[in-house]
C-alpha cells in the first residue's frame, strides 16, 4: 500500500487556474514557495467559496464565523469524518491548513468541507484477451496488457476512475461499490429488478481479492489551502473477466462516457488518477511503458 510516508507530495494540479468552474484567477505560488515551513510575508491568496457551497446543501459545511458551527477538527465529529489520512493537519485561526502547502486561495472553493473531503476510487481492471481468450501481450514490453473501467467525467471531460465522495458514516467498502454502480453501471436508472441482478453482481465483484493502491492526500485543481481532495484507491481485478462480462457499462450520474481503457503511459487522466493506475499495473505485473527509463512523478 502506498500512503503519505513513502509518497512525496507536490503541487501541481491544485495551482492551476482559473479555479474549475469558475474564472477565478489563483495568486501564483513559484514552487519553492508551496510549503508553509518556507517564510513567505507578502502571501496573499485570493479567497473564494463557489456559490453551489455557500447555499448550504447537504454535503457542505457552514462558514466557519457561522453560529452554531463549531467543527471538531482531526476528529470524527458526528458522522462526518474531519481526519486525515496523512495524520494531523495544522488549524490556524479556526481554519484547517493544506498539509502540502499552498495553493494561492482560500475558502473551500468547489469543496464541502473545510479540511479534509474524503473520495473513494475503485479500480476495476480484467486482462486485455483476443476473441479465443487469451492474454493480449504488449509486442514491445511482452506484458500483459491491463484494461481498466473509465469514465469520461461531464464537468471537465477527462477520463476518470468512476469514484465519489463518502456520504458521512459511510464506510469505503460501501462508497466503492455504489459509485461504480451509479457512474458505470448507471444503477440509478434500473428497474428494481435489474438493480438486484446488478447488487448481485457487484458483490461478486467487491467480494473478490483486492487491494488498497492509495490512501491519502490528493493533488486536485479543487484544492485550497483550507480544503482538500483525500481518497483511497482500491483495486478489484477480475482475474478471468467472467464476472464483467455480465455487467454491461452504462455510463450514469456524473459520467459522460464509460469503457475499457487499455492501460499505459499514454493514457492523461484527471487529477493524480494515472498514478494509481500507474501503480496497479506495477502490482499485477503488467505493461505500462515502452520506455524502461527513470521513474515518473506521476
Amino acid at each position: 500500500m502506498f500512503n503519505s510516508y513513502n509518497v512525496k507530495f507536490y503541487h501541481s494540479k491544485a495551482l492551476t487556474s482559473p479555479y474549475p468552474g469558475s474564472p477565478v484567477e489563483r495568486s501564483q505560488v513559484p514552487e519553492d514557495k508551496v510549503g508553509w515551513l518556507i517564510e513567505w510575508k507578502d502571501y496573499n491568496p485570493v479567497e473564494y467559496t463557489a456559490v453551489s457551497v455557500l447555499a448550504g446543501p447537504s454535503w457542505a459545511d457552514p462558514q466557519i464565523k457561522d453560529k452554531g458551527f463549531s467543527p471538531k477538527f482531526n476528529e470524527r465529529d458526528g458522522e462526518v469524518e474531519r481526519r486525515s489520512l496523512n495524520g494531523l493537519y495544522v488549524v490556524e485561526n479556526g481554519r484547517p491548513r493544506n498539509p502540502v502547502g499552498r495553493t494561492g486561495l482560500t475558502g473551500r472553493g468547489l469543496l464541502g468541507r473545510w479540511g479534509p473531503n474524503h473520495a473513494a476510487d475503485p479500480v476495476v481492471t480484467r486482462w486485455k484477451r483476443d476473441r479465443s481468450g487469451n492474454k493480449i501481450a504488449h509486442p514491445v514490453t511482452g506484458k500483459n496488457i491491463l484494461q481498466f473501467v473509465a469514465i469520461k467525467r461531464r464537468d471537465c471531460g477527462e477520463w476518470a476512475i468512476p469514484g465519489g465522495m463518502v456520504d458521512p458514516g459511510e464506510k469505503i467498502s460501501t462508497t466503492l461499490k455504489r459509485e461504480f454502480g451509479e457512474e458505470a453501471l448507471n444503477s440509478l436508472q434500473k428497474s428494481p429488478e435489474e438493480k438486484a441482478e446488478l447488487e448481485k453482481q457487484l458483490h461478486k465483484l467487491f467480494s473478490q481479492e483486492h487491494f488498497v493502491v492509495y490512501r491519502g492526500y490528493v493533488d486536485d485543481p479543487r484544492n485550497t489551502d483550507n480544503a482538500w481532495m483525500e481518497t483511497e484507491a482500491v483495486n478489484y481485478h477480475d482475474e478471468t473477466g467472467e464476472t464483467m462480462d455480465n455487467l454491461p457499462l452504462e455510463a450514469g450520474d456524473d459520467a459522460g462516457v464509460v469503457k475499457w481503457v487499455d492501460i499505459s503511459e499514454k493514457i492523461k487522466l484527471y487529477a493524480s488518477h494515472s498514478y494509481f493506475i500507474k501503480l496497479v499495473t506495477e502490482k499485477r505485473g503488467a505493461h505500462w511503458s515502452e520506455d524502461p527509463g527513470p521513474e515518473c512523478r506521476e
